[in-house]
């Protein structure tokens, strides 16, 4: 039996001692149970597996990260963007536009997409009526926030009271202002099995090598003339692999095949059905020594992991009430806060938490090969008195939004800070160095090696 969450359930979790809410989740692959799903890969094309204790068994059991706190906090703060765009919810946002006539690209960044929130470079770095940004009176609010004096962070950013803030890249350096992280959350996979991964393809058009050589030209595109190739110490240059291209492997020959030339480098013809490779750093692919039956050491290739079958997935959010506790919102340049005020400025940021842990879970497409399906619906657990059972709540996407929005009335009524959208201009220099950027990447022959 679940019951309905409310603000008055939320100010006497804070004005008491309980620790924190929860909401676990299981979830199968979208194709079904037993099918393959790919975890992010980390330097080296590796995943990240390790051995947990199962909770509901006690045993240990093989586990692979399908989505880690940081980007589950992306995926929170992100959740949340779209509700303000859509009219649903209105937040504090600092917005940079990156819209000048110079660019070759136009975009935007607001505090709820920068990596480091408020205190990112990008903000940093951009002008608020001209005025640096960090030297306006909006910007200066990063120097004086601190665990007892949240509140014109409250009113700025508050998604970094409940994500966490670290701004090391302030006038302060390392001692800038931080705030730990009141909301986590991530996705494990159980009974991880890991697969191989291969690849091929087949040219509709039937292209062989011996249709070439290829010749690359003075403005970076390919030639079969020789007489319209580039000419390198007096010969036509052939048309070489881009850096971070494959180099083939053949595995008859136990070697890198040479590509320059050949019609697969401008990614035509065939790619025979193989297991793909592990390279380094350099796309050359990495080896290892093993010992076969007859105790000779042989050379093997290592092949990629290919993504896992999992008995399930589980994907464990918790917010700390504990952590939000400790901040504290003393207004009109008070030395000291307020207790009521203290309780409704944590109320608000709790609901700030639970609707972002609710509405990222509307959406668990991790990434290509790694969509989620839920077996339940998301219950949230409020974790108040040791040994007694968690106390059970439902919170649809709809009623968490409802209510972020009454407590944030609250908050706006106990003369809490709540600014709306702040644009930004770029600073001259910054926009250089975006501009700088995009004509870079953009540039014939850029990514070639």
């Amino acid at each position: 039996m679940s019951d309905k969450l409310d603000l008055d359930t939320l100010r006497r979790a804070l004005a008491g001692r309980a620790a924190a809410f929860r909401c676990v989740t299981d979830y199968q692959p979208a194709g079904g149970p037993g099918d393959k799903v790919f975890p992010p890969t980390y330097s080296g094309g590796k995943y990240a597996t390790e051995d947990r204790i199962d909770p509901d068994t006690g045993e240990i059991r093989h586990c692979v990260l399908l989505d880690s706190v940081q980007s589950q906090a992306n995926r929170m703060e992100l959740a949340l963007l779209e509700a303000h765009r859509k009219g649903e919810l209105a937040l504090p946002l600092l917005i940079t536009h990156f819209d000048q006539e110079s660019l070759l690209k136009k975009f935007t960044v607001t505090s709820l997409e920068a990596p480091h929130r408020v205190a990112d470079a990008l903000f940093r770095d951009s002008e608020l009526d001209g005025i640096d940004f960090r030297k306006s009176d909006e910007g200066k609010i990063l120097d004086e926030a601190d665990i007892r004096n949240a509140t014109g962070l409250f009113g700025l950013c508050p998604t970094a009271l409940v994500f966490g803030l670290w701004d090391s890249t302030g006038p302060r350096g390392g001692l800038g202002a931080k705030f730990q992280r009141a909301l986590v959350s991530e996705i494990v996979g159980y009974d991880a099995k890991p697969g191989v991964k291969t690849s091929s393809r087949i040219d509709p058009a039937a292209i062989e090598k011996s249709a070439g050589p290829v010749f690359r030209t003075k403005e970076g595109g390919w030639t079969l003339d020789r007489d319209q190739a580039d000419q390198v110490a007096g010969k036509p240059a052939l048309y070489k692999l881009r850096k971070g291209q494959k180099v083939p492997y053949d595995s008859e020959a136990g070697r890198d095949v040479p590509e320059q030339g050949r019609p697969s480098v401008i990614n035509h013809g065939n790619v025979t059905p193989d297991y793909d490779f592990a390279r380094d750093s350099n796309n050359q692919v990495l080896w290892d020594t093993r010992t076969d039956d007859q105790g000779k050491e042989v050379r093997v290739c290592w092949r990629i992991l290919g993504g896992f079958t999992i008995s399930k997935a589980t994907q464990t959010t918790v917010l700390s009430l504990s952590a939000l506790r400790r901040l504290r919102f003393p207004l009109g340049g008070a030395v000291d806060s307020g207790h009521e005020t203290d309780i409704t400025a944590r109320v608000a940021l709790a609901a700030l938490g639970l609707a972002a842990g609710t509405l990222a879970r509307e959406d668990a497409d991790l990434r290509s090969r790694c969509q989620l399906f839920a077996n339940s619906e998301p219950i949230w657990e409020l974790l108040d008195r040791p040994g007694k059972p968690p106390k059970k709540f439902d919170l649809a996407p709809d009623a968490s939004m409802e209510l972020l929005n009454e407590a944030i009335v609250e908050a706006k009524s106990a003369n809490l800070p709540w600014k709306g959208e702040i644009e930004l201009t770029p600073s001259a220099k910054l926009v250089k160095l975006v501009e700088r950027s995009q004509k870079s990447a953009s540039s014939p022959g850029a990514d070639e090696g």
